[in-house]
């Protein structure tokens, strides 16, 4: 009598110890089941929505509350998403608009400093001109005391400020300060400080011949400049100016 023989391949590998069961396959009935199981599921995980197709309104003939709740979710959903991106490009492009319209200002203003005739116009269109140009209601250009700046300055635009007042403010290595909210400081602005409520203070490196200076650009506008925003017309404009001082006075580098 002959006897069946097992075939081994097609016995079950027995499962190692540790070694994690074999994932079964999971269909789609089973998914179903799961989830009327658990109705709260989608509600504590909305992201999965982003995923999911939204059955058409004419497979929801009939259909529960709760498929239509489903539709509704993903449809609202999507409106916020179409909202949110339209601000976001709207934003973009005020954003685009402002920075043009800021290097704009700024290049008309270098233009002004190298169309100066002599260093008083050259300080007279820094304390004038410039404030119209760059839309701000106070500029001026701060030094500290030296042998070479009298104790009284009487040149519209300039002031002396105290000793170390440069390093105090700008601190060491840096060039450019902005503050959003701050009221203007007389030292700085002179008369014009109770208009000041934002400012951005610029180191300029006129010489190696002269003592610390700075430019100080003050607007009455909250927010006008921000510690956030980018410095590199700022410097540009101060690389004009340091140029345009050292060329009238006559000074090195």
């Amino acid at each position: 009598m002959t006897q069946n023989r097992r075939d081994p391949a097609a016995e079950e590998k027995p499962v190692e110890p540790g070694e994690p069961p074999a994932r079964q396959a999971v269909d789609g009935d089973q998914v179903a089941g799961y989830l009327r199981r658990h109705p709260e599921f989608l509600a504590e995980r909305p992201e999965l929505l982003d995923v999911l197709d939204a059955p058409a309104r004419p497979a929801l003939a009939g259909a529960g509350r709760s498929v239509v709740d489903l539709q509704q979710a993903m449809v609202e959903r999507l409106r916020r998403e179409n909202d949110e991106l339209r601000r976001s490009h709207e934003e973009l492009l005020l954003t685009l608009r402002s920075n043009q319209s800021v290097q704009s200002r700024i290049q008309q203003a270098a233009l002004a400093l190298l169309r100066a005739r002599s260093f008083e116009h050259l300080i007279e269109t820094v304390a004038t001109d410039l404030a119209a140009m760059l839309d701000l209601d106070a500029v001026t250009i701060c030094v500290e005391p030296s042998a070479d700046v009298p104790a009284q300055v009487r040149t519209r635009g300039v002031l002396r400020v105290p000793q170390g007042t440069v390093a105090a403010l700008l601190g060491p290595g840096k060039t450019i300060r902005l503050e959003a909210e701050l009221p203007g400081d007389p030292t700085l602005f002179g008369p014009a400080a109770g208009l000041v409520q934002s400012q951005a203070l610029v180191r300029l490196a006129v010489s190696s011949a002269t003592p610390p200076t700075l430019l100080a650009l003050g607007s009455r506008q909250e927010g006008h400049f921000q510690p956030s925003q980018g410095t590199e017309l700022l410097s540009f404009l101060a690389q004009v100016l340091e140029s345009q001082l050292r060329a009238w006075l006559d000074l090195p580098e």
